[in-house]
């Protein structure tokens, strides 16, 4: 279900660069896929055993539940899957594109494991999930061509915000176990603040790229902002979860549509 926030910002980023398919492109495609994704969340359900079991929403489509046995092979799936890729990628990729790629796993490991484990670190938590914006950067790198900055820099802004708003639902969980995220710190309503305002940045830098991806953008995310701060509640969160979760398939879809459509027929909104 949240693939399309590693598969779809790779894809963006290929097509960026011009290209509806470049060969060199799909080994980190094949990587964004299941490999990538379970080392995200894998790392997380091993490191969040003791929270997720206070949450009503794990152990269903929003989320795994596992058990202590399970640990071990998740932890030998998460390196058997990533490691050959990543092999691959050092000894094929320029070396800029390696030390974003890096980064770009290492901040996801430090997301949860210790020491780090980000996300227990107010404001860092939300701000080291604008890694979910690298894929812009690394593929244009790796194919050789330039980023397009004000898209990449959209996107970090874009999954900051997103990240804390998501959190808004697991604030009572959080508590409850002794994490303070910065939905924890800030509230339902500051929350709702903090992401309001990463991402107008979002729309802003969008806006440089594409006024229809700023406007769909602006749209999606003031209503979510505007739906919590008229009843800022952990509960009101989950409510709008399922419009959070569409909310890159809405606007990735967009943006997809007026890349491609440049591509095919000359046509740039």
């Amino acid at each position: 279900m949240l693939w399309i926030n590693t598969v779809g910002g790779g894809l963006l980023g290929m097509w960026l660069t011009g290209q509806l398919l470049d060969i060199a492109a799909i080994p980190l495609i094949l990587w964004l896929t299941l490999p990538f994704n379970l080392l995200i969340y894998g790392v997380n359900d091993i490191f969040d055993q003791d929270t997720d079991a206070l949450n009503p929403r794990k152990g269903s489509i929003e989320g795994a539940r596992i058990e202590p046995r399970e640990v071990r092979l998740i932890a030998w799936g998460v390196v058997v899957s990533n490691v050959p890729f990543l092999a691959y990628f050092a000894v094929a990729l320029p070396p800029a594109a390696i030390a974003v790629i890096a980064l770009y796993a290492g901040v996801f490991v430090c997301y949860s494991a210790p020491p780090l484990r980000f996300k227990q670190r107010p404001f860092l938590d939300s701000l080291s999930n604008a890694a979910y914006g690298l894929p812009l950067l690394f593929m244009p790198l790796a194919l050789g061509a330039q980023p397009v900055w004000p898209a990449v820099a959209g996107l970090l802004a874009w999954s900051v915000a997103k990240h804390a708003f998501d959190a808004v639902q697991d604030i009572e969980e959080d508590r409850q176990v002794g994490i303070t995220t910065t939905a924890v710190l800030l509230g339902a309503r500051g929350t709702a603040v903090w992401s309001g305002a990463w991402w107008l940045a979002s729309t802003a830098l969008f806006a440089v790229v594409s006024l229809p991806v700023a406007a769909v953008n602006l749209v999606i995310a003031g209503a979510l902002v505007v739906l919590l701060l008229r009843r800022p509640t952990p509960a009101t969160g989950h409510r709008l979860y399922p419009l959070s979760v569409a909310f890159p398939y809405i606007a990735g879809s967009v943006a997809s549509g007026i890349l491609l459509a440049a591509m095919f027929f000359g046509v740039y909104p």
